[in-house]
């Protein structure tokens, strides 16, 4: 199985194209590419939207001026 178009190298050189893998699929690899970067960001910003919810929602009075004191 080729992934690249050739099954022989045994071909005229000038005559070779793009040699990489999976010729013709990139616009469905851009697409992909760029739902998957959108996705992650999405679950990131969702990911750390809860995380600041939870330290808000663990904050005291005392454990904000301990926190503040230390630095």
């Amino acid at each position: 199985m080729s992934t690249i178009g050739y099954d022989s190298w045994a071909v005229d050189l000038a005559e070779v194209g793009a040699i990489y893998p999976f010729q013709g699929s990139e616009v469905l690899m851009t697409i992909i590419g760029v739902a998957f970067w959108i996705g992650w960001h999405v679950v990131q910003i969702k990911s750390e939207n809860r995380e600041i919810a939870e330290d808000i929602a663990s904050a005291t009075p005392d454990a904000v001026s301990r926190s503040i004191d230390r630095y």
